[in-house]
């Protein structure tokens, strides 16, 4: 239906039986800052390997592959993780279920710390994966119960803007634990957070009206305007948009992960910068890429609220993002002053991480509120197939290249090649507007 500002097909905002909204800004702010918080926490315990990776390749005598394949092995327990999304939001209450992976996150890399190897390595990180698999899904539906489908980008982009502010605020903080106390030190810094977190997620949290369990027991005035019916979920997970969308976002997690596992590493061994040095420019793209998240979420929720249409503002704007992104990484190799070098690719990977609020928020559009969880679980999981491979391939790229640097830059070229491909896919193919009115539709 369309009312003053809404866009067609998109829900009135929740009222109660009086008129008066359920929602209170500050509230629904207050909340999506505890969805935040925690997920700093997650992609602080996702970074870390990137930070203490070569003083754990020089105790345990690593190689550049085999940190690859570590960061890889990750991902593939992650994107198992995922697919449970949905399952946990339906038989748990977005509380418990992400307080109960908040605790597991905190103490599964202690073993670690106590007994240090390449398998003990694996085995914790793995159950890491498989434990933050289903968070980033059921985090983004605890951050969209307290916003209207048209107003979602603007938290999704400060969701998102999250991980760069644990590598803005905490990898510095982190690098320098490294150094001075080892790596251990850091692990164990990581776990003391995530029990502040417990505590401040245990006291705080409500969920919010935006979603089917808040309806089922709230006002039968909210409850009528956003309930609907399921659809079936070949709809959902078939549509143009939602498969096309895979595809791109499985190549600009491709970027994010090799940044994660060995960003630090390419500034240290392959630029020549020291460790702390290194450590502390790893925040660079993530500031660059915070500020362009920050803008483009309010500035696309202004747009969609005024009445554009979804494929403009979060579908067009981000894959132009990773259209600059491809052309800058496809230069990476030809460079070879250092400080452009970091430049360059702090730019480049900015640009293409305005497409996670703004593609997310998008897919979100598709589904009913009761399916948004199943949604972006399978969603999200797709996205973390480019994290099974890239970070390995940028490791066996390392270590047959003439030089750390060369293979660093070539890694970052290939990822830069493919994601402007996968952004060309999502033009031709992505409309959300159309492919929410199919699935409604039985089309």
């Amino acid at each position: 239906m369309t009312s003053g500002n809404l866009a067609p097909d998109r829900p009135a905002p929740a009222v109660s039986s009086t008129g008066a909204p359920l929602v209170n800004a500050k509230r629904a702010w207050g909340m999506t800052g505890l969805v935040i918080f925690l997920y700093v926490v997650n992609y602080a315990d996702k970074a870390v390997l990137g930070i203490i990776a070569q003083p754990l390749a020089r105790e345990l005598g690593l190689s550049s592959s085999q940190i690859g394949l570590v960061g890889s092995l990750f991902f593939l327990t992650f994107t198992i993780g995922g697919f449970l999304a949905g399952p946990m939001n339906k038989y748990m209450t977005l509380r418990w279920a992400l307080l109960a992976l908040g605790l597991v996150w905190s103490v599964v890399m202690l073993p670690l710390v106590v007994s240090a190897s390449l398998a003990m390595l694996i085995v914790c990180r793995m159950l890491l994966g498989f434990a933050e698999g289903p968070s980033s899904a059921l985090m983004h539906t605890a951050a969209y119960s307290w916003h209207a489908p048209a107003k979602r980008g603007l938290p999704g982009a400060f969701l998102t803007g999250s991980a760069s502010v644990a590598k803005i605020a905490l990898a510095p903080v982190l690098t320098y634990i490294t150094v001075e106390w080892g790596w251990r030190a850091a692990v164990v810094s990581l776990s003391m957070l995530g029990a502040v977190w417990v505590v401040s997620w245990l006291t705080g949290w409500v969920e919010g009206p935006f979603t089917a369990k808040a309806v089922t027991k709230g006002d039968a005035t909210a409850a009528a305007t956003h309930t609907e019916p399921s659809v079936p979920w070949r709809r959902i997970l078939l549509s143009r948009t939602f498969v096309s969308c895979s595809f791109l976002v499985m190549a600009v997690y491709a970027l994010t992960t090799v940044v994660l596992t060995w960003l630090p590493s390419y500034f240290e061994v392959g630029l020549g910068y020291s460790a702390l040095q290194a450590g502390s420019m790893f925040a660079l793209p993530s500031i660059i890429g915070l500020v362009l998240m920050v803008i483009s979420g309010a500035v696309t929720d202004r747009m969609i609220q005024r009445g554009a249409k979804s494929r403009v503002v979060r579908i067009i704007v981000p894959c132009a993002g990773v259209l600059f992104c491809g052309v800058v990484l496809t230069a990476l190799p030809l460079i070879k002053t250092p400080i452009a070098a970091v430049l360059v690719l702090s730019v480049g990977y900015a640009f293409a991480a305005i497409v996670f609020p703004l593609v997310n928020a998008a897919i979100s559009e598709l589904c009913p509120p009761q399916q948004t969880a199943g949604t972006m679980g399978v969603f999200l999981a797709l996205m973390a197939i480019g994290g099974l491979v890239a970070p390995y391939m940028t490791g066996v790229i390392v270590d047959h290249a003439a030089s750390k640097a060369d293979g660093y830059a070539q890694a970052f070229q290939v990822i830069g090649i493919v994601g402007a491909i996968a952004a060309v896919v999502v033009l031709v193919f992505a409309n959300p507007d159309r492919d929410r009115a199919r699935i409604r539709a039985g089309a």
